[in-house]
């Protein structure tokens, strides 16, 4: 007989996507009725638009978060709903200038914000969504949620004018894009599944399990979700195939694919960067499947994702645990 070897621990068995909203339905029932009560101003207008952007839907995948981080972590008082609200508030004020931004006219299927109400109203009201977030935030009385979530704001900040730099220039290479989404994506989904770890008292390797877990999620999500863009149904995404080519941004399919074309293609595809050409979407198709780049980009994906559930091995078995696990692997299944 041969003798016994350790193993690794098994990975944490993953919910699908439903089963992860079902488990999470009470808490986030919960999180809605506080946004929506905090919400609340007696300027109409900031009423108005601030419930346009957050009553739209969406999967509310970061405060998800949270409360799952916090459940993992076998937390049982109730002040993750207010913690997730605070990170709901956070990402809903930059999308509102993100759009801005980008003169984005299409999110999830409907007007924007800026479009709906204009460029003023959609950045003044951000910075109502910003200091809201900080507000429940000190309610909390935690000076380390505190601390987390304003470095994690900065660093979103920073990540907004990094890709500013980094718009039509047909030079940014895959290091470069994935400074960008460490900062404007992943930042917030680490502090969303730390903190949620923190509240839960469970201690300094817990809480970077959870903020590693967190981090590569983000990548894995933001890789997905820039192959949708060049892969996706413009239908079913609720926004524009080729959005982020008429922008001027090079995710990377796209730079996989100038990295990887013969001279005369890879010097086309840059021109295309430089002139934030939608026309040449096309030709840009036609370049990434020629190279293969979508493959390349979904494995790149899958590997964040598998290093998202690698970083669940510390924490007990539970079934939120498994449906932190479900959610890396949404992040790549997803269609939009």
């Amino acid at each position: 007989m041969h003798a016994a070897v350790d193993s690794a621990p098994a990975p944490a068995p993953a919910l699908p996507f439903p089963a992860v909203q079902a488990l999470a339905a009470s808490d986030m029932a919960a999180v809605d009725a506080l946004i929506r009560r905090r919400l609340a101003s007696d300027v109409v207008l900031v009423n108005q638009v601030a419930e346009y952007i957050i009553g739209a839907g969406g999967k509310r995948l970061r405060p998800m978060l949270t409360v799952l981080a916090a459940r993992a972590a076998g937390y049982r008082g109730d002040a993750h709903h207010q913690l997730a609200a605070v990170v709901e508030f956070i990402h809903t004020a930059t999308l509102l200038h993100d759009d801005v931004v980008d003169e984005s006219d299409l999110r999830r299927g409907r007007a924007t914000a800026n479009a709906a109400f204009g460029n003023a109203a959609s950045v003044l009201v951000g910075d109502f969504l910003y200091s809201r977030a900080f507000q429940l935030m000190v309610e909390l009385e935690s000076m380390t949620i505190q601390k987390v979530l304003a470095d994690t704001t900065n660093r979103i900040a920073e990540g907004e004018v990094l890709q500013l730099l980094h718009v039509r220039n047909p030079d940014t290479d895959e290091a470069a894009y994935l400074r960008v989404i460490e900062r404007k994506t992943a930042v917030l989904f680490a502090a969303a599944t730390q903190l949620g770890g923190h509240l839960a008292g469970l201690g300094a390797a817990g809480e970077k399990a959870l903020f590693d877990y967190g981090m590569a999620l983000g990548y894995a999500f933001q890789i997905a979700d820039d192959v949708l863009d060049y892969a996706g149904d413009a239908a079913t995404l609720g926004k524009n195939l080729g959005d982020d080519l008429a922008e001027g941004k090079a995710t990377l399919p796209l730079i996989h694919a100038m990295a990887h074309s013969a001279p005369e293609i890879q010097a086309r595809l840059k021109q295309i960067v430089l002139d934030g050409d939608a026309d040449g979407f096309p030709e840009v198709l036609a370049a990434i499947e020629d190279c293969g780049s979508l493959d390349y980009s979904r494995a790149v994906a899958q590997q964040y994702a598998d290093a998202a559930i690698d970083a669940l091995a510390a924490l007990p078995d539970s079934e939120a645990k498994s449906a932190l696990a479900g959610l890396a692997q949404y992040a790549l299944q997803r269609a939009h």
